[in-house]
């Protein structure tokens, strides 16, 4: 797995607790990406890779949204919302266009990879819930 810029010691901690394989490569910015990730039931695939794009001040900066491959797609045939393609490491990705609210806002002192991981599966789950 490629490591092309180094996370903070509780992202890494994190990540290897996880036991998924994770890389870190440069692609225009900096992205994390994981793969093995589990999908709920309810689409078309039960794993998938994510990228997530950490900006230049992470972890002060937060991230946001979420970056899917392959492309998922709701099992029941309803169309997912606010999706957009990018060109990522060779490959399509689904970009998923959801973000923090003023409710949730990114606290650079406690939020890192394993909250807006925790975040991505949340949206997961929500999608299937709607319509």
């Amino acid at each position: 797995m490629r490591r092309l810029f180094h996370l903070p010691e509780q992202d890494v901690e994190y990540l290897e607790v996880s036991g998924l394989p994770w890389e870190t490569i440069i692609s225009n910015g900096n992205w994390l990406l994981v793969h093995n990730f589990s999908i709920p039931r309810g689409y078309n695939e039960e794993e998938a890779s994510i990228a997530l794009r950490l900006d230049p001040g992470y972890p002060t900066s937060q991230i946001d949204m979420v970056y899917f491959h392959p492309h998922l797609v709701r099992s029941d045939g309803k169309m997912i919302r606010a999706l957009a393609m990018q060109q990522l490491d060779g490959k399509q990705w689904q970009r998923w266009s959801r973000h923090r609210t003023h409710s949730n806002p990114w606290r650079p002192d406690v939020d890192c990879i394993s909250t807006h991981i925790s975040l991505v599966d949340y949206w997961l789950n929500r999608e299937l819930q709607l319509r």
